[in-house]
């Protein structure tokens, strides 16, 4: 069963949120590593259907497109 994760990052200076879907925050975290190899994982957590919905955060897979 997999859920959504949402991963934070600092790129260059300048945060980023992506929204991963995984199977845990680990795979999430490496997910988004893999595909910005020069980030930095700041975080990694469950996403908050309620908060995340009022302010959304960018879809990994949708960017990737």
């Amino acid at each position: 069963m997999t859920q959504h994760y949402t991963v934070g990052m600092d790129i260059d200076g300048r945060s980023k949120t992506v929204t991963v879907e995984a199977e845990d925050a680990l795979i999430a975290a490496l997910k988004v590593k893999h595909e910005y190899p020069a980030a930095m994982i700041t975080y990694s957590r469950k996403r908050n259907q309620r908060g995340d919905r009022r302010h959304p955060h960018l879809d990994l897979t949708a960017e990737a497109n």
